[in-house]
Formats: C-alpha cells, sequence, structure tokens
C-alpha cells in the first residue's frame, strides 16, 4: 500500500507530555496485564495481549502515514477488530472512523471520500478494496511485537470522526478529541463505579457513538469488552442468552431494544442474568410505567442516559430509583467535565423554568468536519462560561431542571424526531419523496403507537390519482416499491418510511402545521375499512391440529404487528412496515402462543420474510427437533 506519508513519522520525536486516553489503557496494562481486556466467541485477549497486538498495528499504520491530525479508517465486519483497530490508530496518534456495514453504496462512497483517511484497515464486505488487515504476534506468544511509535499527539489531536444521523442533509462527522476522549471514559467508568471485575457486552452499531461508551470506560476500569462474532440484531432471547453465557455485568441498549427485553423477560417469568448488574438505555423518551415495573421486578439495575454525538456520547446519567409521583423518567445529572444549562434565548432560565437544554465544558467535540458553517451554528460562544474561551452546544432540546437537580426531558425545539436512537429531520425524507415525480407532497412523521416505524403520507402530484377527500390508502405492491426502492438507495434503513399512504390533501390544524392526528384517525379508519374483507380476500384455514395451524397463527401475528389487516400469506414482512423491534415483537408474540417456536430467532425473517415461510421455517423446527 502507498500513500501520502508512506514513509512513516519520525518515531524518535519527543513524546508529549500532557494527559492522553491512552494513559488509562497504560494504567490498565500495568494494574491488570493478565486480566481480561477483550473476550471474543473464540478468545480471550488479556490487556498483555491486546497491548502487543494493538503496538503492532499501531507500527504498521505509522509506516503507511497515519499520526496526528490524520484519520485512520475502519471497516471490519467483526466487532473485535474493529475495537482493536480503534486501539491501533490512538497509539499510531491518529484519529479513527467507523464505516457503518449498514450505509447502502451511494453514502459509503460518499463518506469514504469525506473522511479523507490515510489507511484503511477492514475486511468487511463494505469495505473499501484497498482495506486490509496487519499482521500482529497474537497467535505466537514469543514473536515480539515491533516498538509502537512514540506518541506525538496533543490532547487537541482528533480522537476520533463519527457521522451523526445528517438529520437536516447530508450526515455530520463530529470530530471529537483525544482530551475529550480520556475525560469521557474516566467520567463514565467512575459513575457506573466499573472495576476490573466487570464485562461490557458490546451490542451498538459499530458506526453508532454508543459504540464508544461500550469501549473506552470499560478500558479505563480494567474492565473487558465483550465482543459477539458479528454485528447481527440479536433477539431479546438470543441477547438474555449471550448475557448469561459471557457473564456480561454491562450493556447499554436502546430504549425501545430494552422495551423489547423487558417485555420478554416479562412474558417468560425470567429474571436478568444473575451477574448482570447494570443496563444502560438511552436515545429516545423512556415512559415512566415500564421502568417503574422493572425496577420492582428485576434484579439488575437502569442508568437511563442523554447524550448527542457532538459531547462526546452520553452527558447525564439518571440511576436513581423512580419516584412513584415522577410523570418523566429524568436524564438525571451531568457526568464530571460536563455543564448543563436551561436558556431561552441565549439566558438562562430561572429554577425550573423550560427552555433548551445546553451542554457545555471540555467534553464537547471541536465541530463537525469540513462544515466550519454548522459548527458555528450549533457550537457557540459562550458568555456565562466560567473560563475565557468556553462554548456551548445547542441541543435543540427543551428540558428543565427538576427539584432534586436532575434534568427533565419536556421535547424538541425544532421538528426532529428521533426514531430507533437517530436524531432526523422529516423534511429530509419529504424531499426525497417528492424528488421521484408523482409526488407532490409528503409529510413523514413516527407512527403514534410504537414511534418505531416512520410513516409517510403522500399527495399525488396528479389530482387524478388522488383518493376522496379525508380518505387514506396504504400504498403496497409495485405503488409502494416506487417511492421505496429510490429512498432505500440514498437513506439509511431507519430513515426510509415503511408504511405508505396517499391523500389527497395534508390538512392543517388552527397553528397552520400539518394535523398529524388527524392523517393517523385517517389511516386508523384504512385499516379498519380493509379488516372486514381480509379474511375474504386472503383465506387460511385455520384449524387446530392440521397442517395448515402454524400458518393461521403466523399470518395473525404478522397482521397484529403490522398493524395490517389485510396482510396476506405471501406478503413481506418488510413491505410492510416491518424492522427489527418489529421482528422482536412478532418472535415475541408467537412465543406466547406457540411453545415449539422457542428455537426460532428473528433473523429467520430475512431468509423468510413472508408469512407463509415463516411458518414453513417453524413447521421445519418442529420436524427437526427430536
Amino acid at each position: 500500500m502507498t500513500g501520502p506519508g508512506a514513509t512513516g513519522p519520525d518515531v524518535t520525536e519527543p513524546d508529549v507530555t500532557g494527559p492522553d486516553v491512552l494513559d488509562l489503557w497504560e494504567h490498565s496494562v500495568r494494574e491488570h496485564a493478565g486480566g481480561p481486556a477483550l473476550v471474543t466467541p473464540h478468545r480471550v485477549l488479556t490487556y498483555r495481549d491486546a497491548d502487543r497486538l494493538t503496538d503492532a498495528w499501531a507500527a504498521f499504520l505509522a509506516e503507511h502515514g497515519a499520526g496526528p491530525g490524520e484519520l485512520v479508517g475502519l471497516a471490519f465486519g467483526d466487532p473485535a477488530r474493529t475495537v482493536l483497530g480503534m486501539l491501533a490508530a490512538l497509539k499510531a496518534g491518529a484519529g479513527f472512523t467507523v464505516l457503518d456495514d449498514r450505509l447502502p453504496p451511494a453514502a459509503r462512497t460518499a463518506l469514504l471520500a469525506r473522511t479523507g483517511a490515510v489507511v484503511w484497515l477492514g475486511d468487511g464486505a463494505h469495505a473499501p478494496e484497498e482495506a486490509c488487515v496487519p499482521h500482529g504476534p497474537a497467535e505466537d506468544a514469543d514473536v515480539t511485537a515491533p516498538a509502537r511509535p512514540v506518541r506525538r499527539a496533543d490532547g487537541s489531536d482528533v480522537a476520533y470522526v463519527l457521522f451523526t444521523s445528517g438529520s437536516t442533509g447530508r450526515p455530520k462527522g463530529t470530530v471529537v478529541e483525544r482530551d475529550a476522549l480520556r475525560r469521557f471514559a474516566a467520567a463514565v467508568a467512575s459513575r457506573l463505579e466499573l472495576t476490573a471485575r466487570d464485562r461490557w457486552l458490546q451490542v451498538a452499531s459499530l458506526g453508532f457513538d454508543v459504540l464508544i461508551e461500550e469501549v473506552f470506560p470499560a478500558f479505563a476500569a480494567g474492565a473487558a469488552v465483550v465482543c459477539r462474532e458479528d454485528t447481527r440484531a440479536l433477539d431479546a432471547e438470543e441477547l438474555h442468552i449471550a448475557l448469561t453465557r459471557t457473564r456480561t455485568t454491562v450493556v447499554e441498549l436502546s430504549t425501545q431494544y430494552w422495551l423489547e427485553y423487558a417485555r420478554w423477560l416479562d412474558g417468560s417469568g425470567t429474571a436478568t442474568p444473575e451477574t448482570l448488574r447494570t443496563v444502560v438505555v438511552g436515545g429516545e423518551r423512556m415512559d415512566p410505567v415500564p421502568y417503574r415495573r422493572w425496577q420492582a421486578r428485576q434484579p439488575a439495575a437502569l442508568a437511563h442516559v442523554y447524550g448527542l454525538t457532538e459531547c462526546t456520547v452520553s452527558s447525564t446519567f439518571y440511576t436513581g430509583l423512580l419516584p412513584s409521583d415522577a410523570e418523566e423518567v429524568p436524564l438525571g445529572s451531568a457526568l464530571q467535565d460536563v455543564e448543563i444549562s436551561i436558556r431561552q434565548d441565549g439566558r438562562p432560565v430561572p429554577d425550573g423554568g423550560t427552555g433548551e437544554i445546553h451542554i457545555g465544558g471540555p467534553l464537547l467535540a471541536r465541530g463537525f468536519l469540513d462544515d466550519e458553517e454548522a459548527t458555528a451554528r450549533r457550537f457557540v460562544p459562550d458568555p456565562y462560561a466560567g473560563t475565557p474561551g468556553g462554548r456551548v452546544y445547542l441541543t435543540g432540546d427543551l428540558g428543565r431542571i427538576d427539584a432534586d437537580g436532575q434534568l427533565v426531558f419536556l421535547g424538541r425545539v425544532d421538528d426532529q424526531v428521533k426514531i430507533r436512537g437517530h436524531r432526523l429531520e422529516p423534511a429530509r425524507v419529504e424531499r426525497a419523496l417528492c424528488e421521484g415525480g408523482g409526488v407532490g407532497q409528503a409529510v413523514v412523521f413516527p407512527d403514534p403507537e410504537t414511534g418505531t416505524v416512520l410513516w409517510a403520507f403522500t399527495v399525488p402530484a396528479d389530482p387524478a390519482a388522488a383518493p376522496l377527500p379525508g380518505e387514506a390508502v396504504r400504498l403496497t405492491g409495485a405503488d409502494r416499491d416506487a417511492l421505496v426502492v429510490p429512498l432505500e438507495a440514498q437513506l439509511p434503513d431507519w430513515a426510509v418510511p415503511r408504511v405508505l399512504y396517499r391523500v389527497s390533501v395534508l390538512p392543517k390544524n388552527p397553528h397552520g402545521k400539518v394535523d398529524k392526528r388527524r392523517l393517523a384517525t385517517w389511516a386508523a379508519a384504512a385499516s379498519a375499512a380493509s379488516g372486514a374483507p381480509a379474511s375474504a380476500a386472503a383465506p387460511v384455514p385455520e384449524a387446530a391440529g392440521t397442517e395448515q395451524e402454524p400458518l393461521g397463527t403466523v399470518l395473525a401475528l404478522f397482521r397484529e404487528v403490522l398493524d395490517a389487516p389485510a396482510l396476506g400469506p405471501d406478503d413481506n414482512f418488510f413491505d410492510h412496515g416491518g424492522q427489527s423491534l418489529l421482528a422482536l415483537r412478532l418472535l415475541a408474540r408467537l412465543r406466547e402462543s406457540r411453545p415449539d417456536a422457542a428455537g426460532l430467532r428473528a433473523s429467520a425473517l430475512f431468509t423468510a420474510p413472508t408469512p407463509r415461510l415463516f411458518a414453513d421455517a417453524l413447521a421445519g423446527l418442529a420436524v427437526a427437533r427430536p
């Protein structure tokens, strides 16, 4: 491989004496050399093993131009190698970026160009052609690892660049510096009281900033990061099995994922594994009812977190018992080195007042990659900062500080929404729907019941194609594909509407905004109207004890979970609004009614996405069972 700086940095250059994120790693190597650092399905790497291996990788990276101010790209399909690559890049003095394997090809190509990584490591199907896997001494304990370059990086040098959801257009690359990462790792390790006995299971998507929280606080405490074999989503039962088998003590789940796990535990009468002590939950608003139910029934404690990529992952933690009269689950109190304030029009509000949440302190990111305008708009000078040159990040979230000093979330200042843990400005999707032709207007919002699926209501450009006023017609087949397929080529999966309706007009409320409640009412009426003839349109024998009985049960559950009464036995789950979280719900409901479904996994939906095929998979499981 050749490229800029291929001769490597001068390894004799003096070390920088300031504190660095690697100091935390090196302390753990000294104190816990023989303890587990990285646990994989095939191997356990001790801190000594991982240190030697990443030294060798860092030397390789330095030879290929990695150093302060440069980025190393990571595109592994293996989470463990991703973690090793992150550490090796930091050892080379460089920062890292992780390429999300879920991105569509066009978005992936654009991000490859934007990062300008000096070298790419990876072996995943999504990796660029030039990516490689460096060799190291891990397989032979007698081989001496090459000495890594003397660290030349400063605390203000880049540690990593991760891309946000791109809510207002193309995704923004958030540049986080080494000192911010160091402070963050130490603060989370302290707040969660992590020790060398802890094991943190890595479950987040590799392009998501939660990955940072799963790795660096654990390393700061001398704890182990537990990696799965691949990035495949686990259903609730698979998660429980993984937590139990790996003796995990800490895991972080998105709000919706946690809800699915909580439902599965309740439905199966199961408690969290004995070793699991803390479940970190965040990403979306938390309903107090399931939160209290968990705290009353489950031995594992909850930690409710709030934060943004631009502020180094998480800024606040709530770990208390929720009072019986609390109407919201608090976001908690600030981490060390994080400054939280509530302001209106840039001025702090009185205690208990409502305003926009502002985040300040040394954990703020440097800004957005190659986007000075966006950086200046969201990272602004703070006239109330205690130190000269202080900045504050405008979150766009509404909140207040309650009487106990806890931050409480109250909604969004603007029209952004959270969908499956990602921030999205619906206008981005609405514009894309209208660009393809045939659509004159569109509005997009999460489904009112679960908030996990995007709904789209479109007004056809040709009035002759519009339904009657006050009606919503659900799009299926070729009509639906004509709108969805172009979106899938340019948007991540979670940003693509899966349930689409055609209406004659977008109704407005008295404030002049689109009346989403009325649209939801029209959609409910459409579902109710289609429910009556559904059995006639797609008859399915459901007599118990017959070969057709599994299909009847499966079809009924598909219809229930997707809220699609007219769904037929050969209709595709993913074409009618299905996604990973709804797949988890489908499996949970199926196991409640059919004990023989215990061995079936949500991943089976990808190969058997229709009720008929899924029923066949269930029947095949029964035949294979002795």
